[in-house]
C-alpha cells in the first residue's frame, strides 16, 4: 500500500530539503551580499556569525539533487539539461565563496578585502543563477523573451529575499552598530522583496493557465489568499520591528529571523499547492519520472537513516553555537 506514495513521500522529502536550504544557506548567501567594503571589523564579525553553519548549510541542497537524482532520474536528466549553463555558473560561485572564505584566514591584510570581495560576488552570483533557474523551472524550460524576463524578475526576487533573512540573521547574533546597519539592509531587501514577489504572482498566472486554474477557481482560491495576506502580515510586523532595532535588552531579536523563514515556508506551500503533482511544472509528473518501486523502497530506508542525523547535527550546531557572535579569530 505504501508503494503507491512513495513519488509524493520523496516529493515532499525534496521540498522539505529545499525549504531548509532556502532558510539556512539563505542567510548565509545574503549576509556574503552585505558585506560593506569600508568596514573591516563588521566584516570580520559578519563572516564569524556563519562561520561554524555556513558549509554544512549547503548539505541540504545536496539532500535536494541527490533526491531529485535517486527518485525522479527522468527529471533530473531534464533539469540538468535545460538548466546546464546557469547550473555552472552557480557551482562556480559557489566553489568561489569556499575558497574565498578559507583564503581569507591565511592571507596578509591586503589580502583579505579582496577576498571578501570574491565572497561577495560569488554569493551574489550563486542567488541571481538560483532565482533565474526557478524561473525558467517555473516556465516549464521555454527559452523566449517573456520567460527570460520572468526569471530575472525570479533572480532580483532570491537575491533580495537572501539578503532579507541574512540581515535577520544579523539581527539575532550581533549587537551595537552592526545590529543596527543589518536592521536596515534587511528592511530594504525586505521592500525590494516583497515587490518583487507581488511581482512574480502577478505574471506567473498569465505565464501558466493551469497556476490561474487553480489560484482563481472556488473553493481553492479560498485557501490560496490566505497565502499571501498571511505572507503579507508578517512582513509587516518584521518591517516594523526591524524599523525600532536594537529595543531595550535586545527584546525578542529572533522576530526577524523566524519571520522571514515563515515567509519562506509560506511560499514554499504556495508552490507545491500550484505545482503539484508535477516534478517538472506541466512536463512531468512525480509518479512518472519516478524511478522503479524497488529502488524507491531501498533509497526510502536509507533516508530514513541519513535524514534525522543531517536533522540532529544542524541542530546540535546550531545549539552549541547559539547567543551572540563573539569576535572573530582563527587560532
Amino acid at each position: 500500500m505504501m508503494a503507491e506514495y512513495l513519488p509524493t513521500i520523496f516529493l515532499l522529502l525534496m521540498g522539505v530539503a529545499v525549504l531548509m536550504y532556502a532558510v539556512l544557506d539563505g542567510f548565509d548567501l545574503g549576509i556574503g551580499m552585505m558585506l560593506p567594503a569600508d568596514n573591516r571589523e563588521h566584516r570580520d564579525q559578519m563572516i564569524a556569525s556563519i562561520g561554524p553553519f555556513w558549509d554544512a548549510n549547503e548539505t541540504w541542497l545536496v539532500l535536494a539533487v541527490g533526491i531529485l537524482l535517486i527518485a525522479f532520474p527522468a527529471a533530473h536528466n531534464l533539469v540538468l539539461r535545460e538548466l546546464y549553463l546557469p547550473t555552472a555558473v552557480m557551482l562556480v560561485a559557489l566553489i568561489l565563496r569556499g575558497v574565498a572564505f578559507d583564503f581569507r584566514a591565511k592571507a596578509v591584510t591586503r589580502y583579505k578585502a579582496t577576498w571578501d570581495k570574491v565572497f561577495q560576488y560569488g554569493s551574489l552570483t550563486a542567488s541571481l543563477a538560483q532565482g533565474f533557474m526557478l524561473g525558467l523551472y517555473v516556465c516549464s524550460f521555454q527559452w523566449s523573451l517573456l520567460t527570460v524576463g520572468f526569471s530575472c524578475l525570479t533572480a532580483v526576487g532570491a537575491a533580495a529575499a537572501y539578503r532579507y533573512i541574512g540581515g535577520a540573521w544579523l539581527v539575532l547574533k550581533t549587537t551595537g552598530e552592526l545590529q543596527q546597519f543589518a536592521a536596515r539592509k534587511s528592511r530594504q531587501a525586505g521592500w525590494a522583496m516583497a515587490v518583487s514577489f507581488v511581482a512574480i504572482c502577478i505574471v506567473n498566472p498569465l505565464l501558466n493557465p493551469s497556476v490561474a486554474e487553480r489560484w482563481f477557481s472556488m473553493p481553492g482560491a479560498l485557501v490560496v489568499m490566505l497565502i499571501p495576506m498571511m505572507c503579507g502580515l508578517i512582513w509587516i510586523i518584521v518591517d516594523q520591528y526591524l524599523r525600532y532595532v536594537p529595543l531595550k535588552d535586545d527584546k525578542a531579536c529572533w522576530v526577524p529571523f523566524l519571520g522571514a523563514a515563515a515567509i519562506f515556508t509560506l511560499c514554499l506551500v504556495g508552490f507545491a499547492y500550484s505545482y503539484y503533482p508535477y516534478v517538472i511544472p506541466n512536463r512531468i509528473t512525480a509518479e512518472e519520472a519516478a524511478s522503479a518501486t524497488a529502488s524507491l523502497q531501498f533509497v526510502f530506508y536509507g533516508v530514513v537513516v541519513v535524514l534525522p542525523v543531517i536533522l540532529a547535527y544542524t541542530f546540535l550546531s546550531y545549539r552549541i553555537f547559539k547567543g551572540k557572535t563573539t569576535e572573530l579569530n582563527y587560532y
